[in-house]
């Protein structure tokens, strides 16, 4: 398998995205940005991306995802930096109530 160049960091995931990543709650990932971990991610679990990217190529609105409980859109979006020892969380949010 093929790994991109960056760094190896953890990415934990809600049960919406576990049905994707096989019921794993974390995913190891690699890549340099977040946008590359979801690209790596993508490789092993097909369907990822398209639970977190609308069509027109960026991060649903209603998708959260923070990297080091900082969010992403403060910091760069999926351009963001990654580092080893990061971690990356993803949540979509859910509908529902009464």
């Amino acid at each position: 398998m093929t790994t991109m160049a960056g760094s190896t960091i953890q990415v934990r995931v809600t049960s919406v995205l576990q049905k994707v990543t096989g019921g794993n709650k974390t995913v190891e990932a690699n890549g340099s940005t977040v946008a590359e971990v979801f690209d790596d991610i993508e490789t092993r679990y097909p369907g990822f991306k398209a639970q977190v990217y609308g069509p027109d190529g960026k991060p649903h609105r209603f998708v959260n995802i923070y990297l080091n409980d900082e969010d992403i859109r403060y910091t760069g979006g999926v351009g963001t930096a990654i580092k080893a020892g990061d971690v990356l969380d993803v949540l979509p949010a859910l509908a529902g109530g009464c």
